[in-house]
């Protein structure tokens, strides 16, 4: 009898089956979406700081406040710009980014920081067309969370109604870049 070629096929298959089972097409590290299986840095995964601001002082002058994005957990990456929403009393408006920049793929490891710029023009205090901001939600590319902070930094003007603010956000660069 020649049992032994088949029991040695079976083996070779179930392993066969096996690594590719195992294959999530990714690196295996990271804190990414858990439902893609990304890399992705995540926003409740990292610290982040808002500011301090070069906040503009009157209507019509221009602010920029940097984000910085610390990662507090295992090597992550940014891959293009973050999403910025403003959100004052039942008005929200989402910031368009800025694509004078290219965004590059940026690798995080623990403790690496990472930035970005939220450029806006101050508008006039309730004029039709200004959104009175008191709050700031960011995300990060290719993740699904999100986190609101604060805004202290007067209204936001709009482009042509208080939804399509004066405003713009940078893609992500590497902290020293």
């Amino acid at each position: 009898m020649r049992a032994i070629p088949i029991p040695l096929t079976v083996t070779a298959l179930a392993a066969a089956l096996l690594l590719t089972a195992c294959d999530s097409g990714g690196s295996g590290t990271g804190s990414g979406d858990k439902k893609t299986g990304s890399t992705a840095c995540r926003i409740s995964e990292v610290g982040v700081q808002v500011g301090p601001a070069n906040a503009a002082p009157a209507a019509g002058d221009t602010g920029n406040v940097p984000v910085t994005v610390t990662n507090r957990g295992a090597r992550c990456t940014l891959e293009g710009f973050p999403g910025v929403t403003l959100s004052g009393g039942n008005v929200t408006a989402t910031v368009p980014q800025d694509t004078s920049g290219k965004p590059q793929k940026l690798t995080l490891a623990k403790d690496d920081t990472a930035s970005f710029t939220l450029t806006y023009v101050r508008g006039k205090e309730a004029d039709a067309k200004s959104l009175a901001v008191t709050s700031l939600k960011l995300s990060l590319p290719g993740a699904s969370d999100s986190q609101d902070f604060p805004w202290s930094y007067g209204p936001v003007q709009g482009r042509k109604n208080v939804g399509d603010p004066d405003a713009s956000v940078t893609a992500l660069q590497q902290a020293g870049d």
